[in-house]
């Protein structure tokens, strides 16, 4: 009976797995709708309200209106730079803060020259660092850009010359951009930044006119070019916002499918996303804005923006009004997105990371590793702890498990009996199986169980693995120096004896180092250790499946190949030991 249960359990916790997994994509991933709903939810605006103002990725160096109905934006082709050039070509308030450095251009007002300090393109600090904005006019422009629309009135735009209160912007010295339009309107945006990521922006207006204006506020965020991304389904890089607390996420092909996406929503945040690194426009968490998706393609430049519109600021005669917002723009720690939801009130700012429809045990399982990291000093042997963890917290399923397989291991002398007994009367043969497990209290079907739980663990660690970048570049030991890449070594040259690169020549499945050469066999002793199949055929497929898997693995980050070449380790002196107990050969 308590074989049976076990099986029953299996089954319910299968469906259970399955049926959460359903509500919780739903959940995680809303059905945004079909193409033509999207183009229609663009469609059901105002044709004149001011949103529909707000422009879209257009021809030349400009993303912002010159004029309220656009009429006057340039129609030139965009002549590209050298970075550097262009950098030096105007004007500019120097960013200098621990985590950022760059500067923003007095031409416009834009924040379009970032770097991120801590982070370097190649595992080698020598290497260049990660450029993550560059000025329109480049060749991989990516910028963020504020302004006001508005009729009839003399707004700033990206041929502006601002002035400034300072030469620098650093965590504690904001600084004032101010210009005059001429016509008793004085604009005003104060940028200031902390310590990380996190730009604050405080856009006024000061009206020294007789009459009041009414003025829309927005802000955008323009990438040029299309990036070159990983291209994995199980990772997201494209556009993506959360709107009304439900996450959005548009991929560049679907955006140079729809061109347009827009959404209404108090509170949230929309932006760009990479692997590792974000740029997130995040309007007052309190006011209803008004965002879109865009996408233009010029002469084969292609373009795409992020956007909000906040509502109307009406600003009296001899007074001032302005808004508030914030711009992140950096790499995607964990800790650091939490603590500005926390800290900001950001609605569901952490999943900016893409972890998947394991969330529920992604993100435990990557504070876990951070903290066992924090004593121990090194991820990877926080991976052998985490998998010592979960082992312990599995250990009575797993035990009973172990213990039934190898009741089915002691029992195969009397099982290649009776097939030789009763080999040609199948039903008969089935009978006396049942029997001889219901006497001796075995279960064929319980060693399915720890398996089938393990499954979600295994796909959390490998999404922490693969999507977090505390991962990446984070050293084990001896030739494994970056944990979210994989195994350095390869087979086919001893493992760096011999001096040539089998990379240059070989498929990526071929090339398989020493870690997952380990799981490998582990994986083949662990089968050794459990019963065998009663079909030969279904045998030799089971003996097959340690090299498939050691190919599958070959490239995939080494941090998962060493938790699973581990686990197997742990898995065949667990079952071991109950093996030596039972007296079973």
């Amino acid at each position: 009976m308590n074989e049976n249960r076990n099986l029953v359990l299996s089954i319910v916790l299968s469906i259970v797995i399955l049926v959460g997994f359903e509500f919780y994509s739903s959940w995680r991933y809303p059905v945004t709708g079909t193409q033509e709903e999207l183009t229609a939810s663009e469609d059901t605006r105002e044709p004149n309200t001011p949103q529909s103002l707000l422009p879209k990725p257009t021809r030349g160096a400009t993303n912002t209106p010159s004029t309220p109905n656009l009429t006057n934006l340039s129609s030139e082709k965009v002549v590209l730079m050298d970075r550097q050039a262009l950098l030096k070509k105007n004007a500019r308030v120097q960013i200098l803060s621990p985590s950022l450095s760059g500067s923003l251009s007095l031409l416009g007002g834009r924040i379009d020259d970032l770097t991120l300090t801590q982070f370097y393109e190649e595992l080698d600090e020598s290497s260049p660092a990660i450029v993550l904005l560059s000025p329109s006019g480049t060749s991989n422009a990516y910028f963020a850009d504020y302004g006001w629309i508005g009729e009839g009135i003399s707004l700033p735009n990206e041929n502006t010359l601002w002035s400034a209160s300072s030469k620098t912007l650093s965590p504690d010295k904001p600084v004032t951009l101010k210009w005059n339009n001429g016509q008793g309107l004085i604009f005003k945006r104060t940028y200031a930044i902390d310590d990380k990521y996190m730009f604050s922006v405080s856009q006024n207006v000061e009206n020294k006119g007789s009459t009041s204006v009414t003025l829309h506020p927005y802000a955008l965020m323009s990438r040029h070019g299309l990036p070159e991304v990983t291209g994995f389904y199980i990772l997201h890089e494209g556009l993506l916002g959360v709107f009304n607390e439900t996450l959005q996420e548009v991929d560049y092909s679907d955006m140079q499918d729809t061109n347009t996406v827009a959404n209404n929503t108090t509170g949230g945040w929309l932006g760009i996303t990479d692997k590792y690194w974000l740029t997130a426009l995040i309007p007052d968490q309190k006011t209803s804005v008004s965002t879109r998706f865009t996408y233009r393609n010029d002469d084969g430049l292609e373009k795409f923006q992020a956007d909000f519109m906040s509502p109307p600021v009406t600003i009296a005669a001899g007074a001032s009004g302005g808004v508030n917002s914030h711009l992140f723009t950096g790499a995607k720690e964990v800790k650091v997105l939490d603590s500005y939801e926390t800290k900001l009130g950001i609605a569901r700012f952490d999943l900016a990371i893409d972890f998947g429809w394991f969330y529920f045990l992604t993100k435990p399982i990557f504070y876990t590793l951070i903290f066992i990291n924090e004593h121990v000093g090194n991820f990877g042997v926080a991976i052998l702890l985490l998998t010592v963890l979960i082992k312990i917290i599995f250990f009575p399923l797993a035990n009973k498990s172990y213990t039934s397989m190898s009741k089915m291991k002691k029992l195969q002398p009397e099982m290649v009996k009776l097939r030789e007994r009763f080999g040609d009367d199948k039903m008969q043969l089935n009978q006396e199986m049942m029997a001889l497990y219901k006497r001796e209290k075995a279960n064929p079907a319980s060693g399915c169980l720890p398996m089938l739980v393990q499954i979600p663990v295994f796909f959390a660690l490998y999404k922490v693995l693969f999507v977090t970048i505390e991962m990446r570049h984070a050293p084990f030991f001896g030739w494994v120096q970056d944990l979210s890449a994989p195994d350095p070594t390869n087979f086919f040259n001893l493992f760096g004896l011999i001096p040539w690169n089998p990379a240059a020549v070989l498929p990526d499945p071929l090339l398989i180092g020493v870690w997952p050469l380990a799981m490998g066999i582990t994986m083949f002793l662990q089968q050794k250790l459990n019963p065998q199949p009663a079909d030969p055929m279904q045998a030799k497929i089971f003996m097959f499946l340690p090299i498939m898997f050691t190919f599958l693995l070959a490239r995939v980050p080494a941090g998962l190949v060493i938790y699973w070449a581990w686990n197997n380790l742990l898995s065949i002196i667990q079952q071991k030991i109950i093996m030596i107990k039972m007296g079973v050969k």
